[in-house]
């Protein structure tokens, strides 16, 4: 008896770490790689998101993250146009 809830309650845990994986990844629909050139640095980052749009909006923050100083130029660098852009859905 006592074999039997320990391997219950760790057939619950594997199938809710498996849910929540799926759930994550499933929501991950797209993919981008942006450029940015901002105030003579160049930056590229990747990442995912729901929509291609939102996937290439938060590629550019990545991206302004390590080259902007301050807030100002992080919402400066974050408007500026991408050198490049490729995006892909999964």
């Amino acid at each position: 008896m006592r074999n039997s809830r320990i391997w219950l309650g760790v057939l619950v845990a594997v199938a809710f770490i498996g849910y929540l994986l799926w759930s994550t990844l499933a929501a991950q629909a797209a993919e981008c790689h942006v450029c940015v050139a901002f105030q003579g640095h160049r930056n590229c980052a990747t990442a995912s998101a729901a929509t291609p749009t939102e996937a290439a909006r938060q590629s550019q923050t990545t991206a302004c993250g390590t080259i902007a100083q301050g807030m100002n130029d992080k919402i400066a660098c974050d408007n500026v146009p991408p050198i490049s852009r490729e995006c892909r859905t999964k």
